[in-house]
């Protein structure tokens, strides 16, 4: 019988022959430690989230909130569930045979491994988008981009992970035991059908993609910024653009760094087929780079505030002896005054009538 098609069998051929040692070295209690950091950094930043959507009720960033505390929650339920999973296995010595013969953890283990993996690098690619929106097109933004045109995206988004993630599964194809017996994802040994390279070079892709396309939203978004910034040389209500925008870019650069690995291994596994040299090793660090992801994600809404970065300011400028100006740049105006500013900015006459701006916001 063909274990890949036989949810009984599947997985357990690799705990035969498996040349992968590594784990031993690692207790349970370090996942216990990994896990309870990543659950305590993704719920500080909830907190941090929360208390910012509460405060600011401005249309241009309750969106960009709304999906950051999606993209916050998802790596926080990533943590408790594939967290737990991961120490039960380590808790029963990794014996697989012992408590997964119908494999239905290995199934579920899988399917939380690719869920909670694209999920979030969707999500930063739909943030991207959203503030790219927000600062080329600020009135359709507003119009547009309501609460519940929002949480439908969330909504999508979380859907066609789940959809991506149960492929296997409505085909019939058992999740696989890797050969470290620590987790469970596609087959990535001795790949030589081409449902089973499909499924790896589909979520090798969709990552990518999730990640050209944040990258070219926000250099998008930043060249418009810079732009505007120079032509109207008005810095009031633009403060939270930047601040966010800042955030994005150290968001893509977290993915970038802790995600390539990975997709370039599972692609590399998918396009080489069964003369791929990749071993388990390569494969675990990979995927560690990649967990690192939803650790690092939280620290970005924690530590890139404008609370923190006005502060961070002020000790580089003592330090170098320069004199701090202009922190007023750092307050938000309504979403009037912003709307204003970006509708002028990308006017005709906006040449004409963006130097008598900033006399009359001084006389008042």
């Amino acid at each position: 019988m063909n274990s890949s098609k036989s949810p009984g069998l599947a997985g357990f051929g690799v705990l035969k022959n498996t040349t992968c040692h590594t784990e031993k070295k690692i207790s349970v209690f370090f996942s216990i430690i990994f896990m309870t950091v990543g659950i305590l950094s993704n719920s500080l930043a909830i907190i941090i989230l929360v208390k910012a959507y509460q405060r600011f009720r401005q249309k241009s960033k309750a969106s960009f909130l709304l999906l950051a505390s999606g993209l916050v929650v998802t790596d926080l339920f990533g943590h408790l569930i594939n967290g737990a999973i991961a120490v039960f296995v380590y808790a029963s010595d990794k014996d697989w045979i012992r408590f997964n013969q119908s494999n239905i953890l290995c199934s579920v283990f899988g399917i939380c491994m690719v869920f909670f993996g694209l999920c979030p690098l969707f999500l930063g690619s739909v943030m991207a988008v959203e503030r790219c929106i927000g600062v080329t097109k600020p009135i359709f933004h507003s119009t547009k981009m309501t609460s519940r045109h929002v949480k439908m995206m969330l909504t999508m988004v979380c859907l066609f992970a789940v959809l991506i993630a149960l492929l296997p599964i409505l085909r019939f194809r058992a999740y696989q035991i890797q050969g470290s017996r620590t987790w469970c994802f596609y087959k990535t040994e001795h790949v030589e059908d081409w449902e089973d390279r499909f499924y790896l070079l589909l979520f090798s892709c969709l990552g990518f993609l999730a990640l050209a396309i944040s990258f070219l939203c926000n250099a998008v978004t930043g060249i418009t910024l810079l732009r505007v910034k120079f032509k109207s040389q008005q810095r009031q209500g633009r403060s939270h653009h930047f601040e966010m925008i800042i955030q994005l870019l150290a968001i893509m650069c977290v993915s970038c760094i802790c995600w390539s690995p990975f997709l370039v291994t599972m692609a590399r596994i998918g396009i080489n087929e069964g003369r791929s040299k990749e071993t388990c090793e390569t494969i675990l660090f990979a995927l560690r780079m990649a967990t690192w992801n939803q650790i690092l994600d939280p620290w970005v809404y924690i530590l890139l505030r404008k609370a923190v970065l006005k502060n961070l300011y002020k000790i580089t400028s003592g330090c170098c002896g320069v004199h701090v100006i202009n922190l007023h740049m750092w307050e938000l105006s309504s979403i009037k005054n912003s709307l204003k500013v970006a509708a002028i900015s990308e006017s005709p006459a906006s040449s004409k009538q963006i130097n008598l701006q900033p006399l009359s916001s001084m006389g008042q």
